[in-house]
């Protein structure tokens, strides 16, 4: 055999025995479609489509407030520069109105996407800063179309700010519940996972515990109550550490825990 009829041979594509029944073609159809939904119901893959679509609305949400902040941003110097001649200092220093007030804004939204990914909530001045830099974009944009007059004019103005006010809004909302579906499917998926085709064994099959032995989250949440002290600082890794609950369900019972013990 020369080396060219033994490349050959290794290259060729590995064909499948055509000895097979149908029976064992089967079998090996159905272990291989349950190696595959084993993984597709991995917790940790379905926490990860979650995280996926978490990504997508941001992105999504990013970039629609910023293009109607910079939108706005003609408008602002236009107030700002209350009839300047171009390139004059006044008209110059007047773009800088805006993007000091939007720069504010998108500070706030994203220090929100942080403590909203870890369901934690902001203060009382954290919202009035955001709603006082969206309610003075929002001034700023239509003052000039509400002194003409110009009805078109205030409806073409007012759309930009309303939808970032609104946006701004619901894309903390939608984080915090897109981490609380990732950690429900996460617990879900855990307590759910499909048993993988196998053949049977001989070897006696463990016993099952009864469900309603399993614990509650009422049950992990008063475990975690007995065993904290004030000088803890309550954390999702240390709720797993003294209750050894589910790494998507330590978030919420952490959270949980803090609203009680706050001060």
């Amino acid at each position: 055999m020369n080396q060219t009829d033994h490349q050959n041979r290794v290259a060729a594509p590995r064909q499948p025995p055509a000895d097979l029944t149908r029976a064992q073609r089967l079998a090996r159809d159905a272990a291989e479609a349950a190696e595959v939904r084993a993984y597709q119901t991995h917790p940790d893959v379905i926490a990860l489509q979650v995280e996926r679509v978490r990504k997508q609305v941001d992105r999504l949400c990013w970039t629609g407030i910023a293009l109607g902040l910079a939108f706005t941003m003609a408008n602002v110097q236009h107030f700002a520069a209350a009839g300047s001649a171009p390139w004059s200092t006044p008209w110059l220093i007047a773009w800088l109105l805006d993007p000091t007030v939007s720069l504010v804004l998108l500070a706030i939204l994203r220090a929100e996407q942080v403590t909203s990914r870890y369901q934690v909530r902001t203060g009382r001045w954290v919202r009035c800063a955001k709603w006082l830099t969206l309610a003075a974009t929002y001034v700023m944009n239509t003052w000039s179309s509400y002194a003409a007059g110009s009805v078109s004019a205030v409806v073409l103005h007012s759309v930009p700010p309303l939808v970032v006010f609104a946006a701004a809004e619901a894309v903390t909302d939608l984080r915090d519940k897109l981490t609380e579906a990732a950690s429900v499917a996460f617990t879900e998926a855990s307590e759910r996972r499909p048993r993988t085709v196998h053949k049977p064994s001989s070897a006696p099959r463990p016993k099952r515990t009864s469900s309603k032995h399993r614990k509650s989250f009422d049950d992990y949440l008063e475990q975690a109550r007995a065993a904290w002290t004030p000088d803890v600082t309550i954390s999702p890794a240390w709720i797993r550490e003294v209750t050894g609950c589910s790494r998507g369900l330590s978030p919420r019972l952490a959270n949980a825990l803090a609203r009680e013990v706050r001060p």
